[in-house]
């Protein structure tokens, strides 16, 4: 028979003895050896099989002053510098920018393309992973520290020189042409802004001039009517004196008829028709006037006959005939004739001429934004010499150490399953003796 028995356990130690692992590791050296040559041979093998990857980069900075001169000075368009740069730079971050030059130039990103993708996932995924962009720091005012660099990452097999150097000819290319649809259209709302009002001073010139008539004819009018009236009471007036000299007439008639004088006479004569003559001749004074009758009879008749045969009194007043000769030249008013006849209405305008001025000088605008220079490429990308990842030394000895590692953790590992207590097999009789020996 036999039992089993078991060695007394040896006690645990809360001490790690350093020396003891670096002695078991150093039992196992070939093991870690080998664990690491292993480890390095796959990190090798996966440095050298991996796609490697490159990037190229561009720089680009604000343009000269001058190089913008002639757009600043059509005092249509104002772009410092500085403002172009972020034009640009807002153009190369733009989406819909780096979605036209991917449609546009679909055959330099072959690479990119996945099949069953669509063409905009294939640029996304570029999209995302393959161009980061610098934009200058708003804060500072430097004009030195102001620039735009645009980094772009691609696997061997892609064009990337040529990809990136064609995207920022694009993206410039793309915001002189927005620069030149927002020139055309502020040239147009301009012009017709100057026009609307160049029109409104032709409105403004018509409605002067429809007055300026109206208050001429409305002028003459009054001044026909006033005329016509001052005509009438004149014409009525002369009616009335004659009226007036024909009735005094009558009764100078009768009184000289009555007094017996044919004839005209003096007060004096009278006196003395009556006395014995001799040849006697008289000068009378008299500062009184005479009565009519004194004309006598006949005279006085065939004055009155005269008047009473009159057709029209206007003769007797001045003031009639230069009534008509105005009520004549009243019947047509040079002034709203000339007025009427104008050819040429614009002539006329007062206070347009900086507007059709400005309208000449916007019509024959001519700024070459063909050769507008936005920015100044400080650096174009170039062809790299070596690839950016992978760092075939790095990942190789990082493949060595790591193995290295993972055999020192299985070296150790074997040595505390060896270091583990061990059960012993003894004969039962063994057992009993040792007993009996107690």
């Amino acid at each position: 028979m036999s039992s089993s028995f078991r060695a007394p356990p040896v006690p645990p130690s809360d001490e790690i003895d350093i020396v003891a692992l670096f002695q078991a590791i150093w039992r196992q050296k070939k093991l870690v050896m080998l664990t690491a040559t292993a480890a390095g041979l796959l990190a090798a093998a996966y440095a050298f099989t991996v796609t490697p990857v490159y990037q190229v980069s561009s720089v680009l900075r604000p343009a000269a002053i001058n190089e913008l001169d002639a757009l600043n000075r059509s005092e249509v368009y104002s772009l410092p510098p500085s403002e172009a740069l972020l034009k640009v730079g807002g153009s190369l971050d733009s989406y819909e920018t780096r979605l036209g030059f991917f449609r546009e130039n679909q055959q330099l990103f072959k690479a990119f393309v996945r099949p069953g993708r669509t063409l905009e996932q294939s640029f996304e995924e570029f999209n995302r992973n393959s161009i980061t962009l610098s934009l200058p720091d708003p804060k500072k005012a430097d004009a030195l520290s102001a620039f735009i660099r645009l980094d772009m990452n691609y696997p061997q097999g892609v064009d990337g020189v040529k990809i990136l150097n064609g995207f920022v000819t694009y993206a410039i290319a793309t915001e002189r042409k927005q620069v030149a649809a927002d020139i055309d259209v502020i040239v147009k709302n301009r012009i017709n802004e100057l026009q609307g009002k160049l029109e409104a001073a032709r409105s403004s010139y018509f409605n002067d001039k429809q007055s300026k008539i109206a208050s001429l004819r409305e002028a003459d009018d009054l001044r026909r009517a006033q005329l016509t009236d001052e005509l009438k009471a004149l014409r009525e007036q002369l009616k009335t004196q004659r009226n007036d000299r024909i009735a005094q007439l009558n009764e100078a008639i009768g009184i000289a008829r009555s007094l017996g004088i044919d004839k005209p006479t003096t007060p004096t004569s009278l006196g003395d028709s009556t006395r014995a003559g001799g040849s006697v001749m008289r000068t009378e004074i008299n500062n009184q006037q005479i009565p009519l009758y004194f004309m006598g009879v006949d005279a006085l008749q065939a004055e009155r006959a005269a008047l009473m045969a009159r057709k029209s009194d206007d003769f007797a007043a001045v003031r009639i005939a230069q009534i008509a000769k105005e009520l004549q030249l009243l019947k047509s008013n040079r002034q709203i004739e000339v007025l009427n006849q104008r050819q040429d209405e614009d002539l006329f305008l007062a206070g347009v001429d900086p507007l059709r001025a400005e309208i000449v000088r916007l019509k024959n605008l001519n700024i070459n934004l063909d050769g507008l220079k936005l920015v100044v490429i400080d650096k174009q990308a170039l062809e790299p010499l070596s690839p950016m990842k992978p760092n075939k030394l790095m990942i190789v000895l990082l493949g060595l150490i790591a193995g290295g590692i993972i055999g020192g953790f299985i070296a150790l590992a074997r040595a505390w399953a060896a270091s583990r207590p061990v059960e012993v097999s003894l004969p039962k009789s063994m057992m009993v003796e040792g007993a009996e020996t107690r």
